[in-house]
């Protein structure tokens, strides 16, 4: 039985996120480690509707009976325990950073606050995607170094100390996204805000 607390806590983010459009219907899923376990979201389950029932208790290092139940990203989500010290992660499918991974190496943001929380946001490609060993390897291995990481045509991984936490890196990417976006569309001369802007994409 998952503790009441627990399941409130990924009951709002994931209303948070549908209702951000982070993910459609059935897409994207949440998970917490404690200890040498993984709460994590059902395979099939509605993230704005998230009931008791849809959360998944399953081991971080072997499979037990919560398994089969569990996402289809369960992979991915235990390489990323076990690489970085993430205790949640969420991952959904930002519609703009989407767009984005299409056509570019990494996406770094233009405005301030987008600058400020993620410095710049590694775009990796696989060949077999949706829980693949591949996948778990390169995605595990890209955050290590950075809070989140856009696989390309896919969707978007976050890892932080608290759902809370993995879900502000995911809407600060789809937010940052939507401003590069927007600022290509309008097609204008920027005018610099700030000092050393030319640095920015090296990190």
């Amino acid at each position: 039985m998952i503790d009441e607390r627990i399941y409130e806590q990924f009951r709002e983010i994931g209303r948070d996120m549908y209702v951000d459009r982070l993910v459609s219907s059935h897409g994207g899923n949440l998970s917490m480690r404690f200890g040498d376990r993984i709460i994590i979201k059902r395979r099939g389950a509605m993230l704005g509707r998230l009931k008791p029932d849809d959360l998944v208790e399953t081991g971080l290092l072997k499979n037990d009976s919560g398994v089969a139940l569990a996402s289809s990203e369960l992979i991915v989500h235990r390489a990323i325990y076990q690489a970085t010290p993430a205790l949640a992660v969420a991952h959904a499918h930002p519609r703009t950073a989407v767009a984005l991974s299409l056509s570019r190496e990494e996406i770094v943001p233009i405005d301030n606050e987008g600058s400020y929380l993620l410095k710049k946001v590694p775009v990796v490609s696989v060949e077999m995607a949706s829980g693949s060993p591949e996948m778990a390897a390169t995605i595990s291995e890209a955050l290590k170094e950075y809070k989140v990481v856009m696989l390309r045509g896919h969707g978007s991984f976050a890892a932080g100390q608290t759902l809370d936490e993995a879900f502000q890196w995911t809407s600060a990417l789809e937010e940052c996204s939507q401003i590069i976006l927007a600022a290509k569309l309008l097609d204008e001369r920027f005018i610099e805000y700030r000092k050393m802007s030319s640095d920015y994409a090296k990190w």
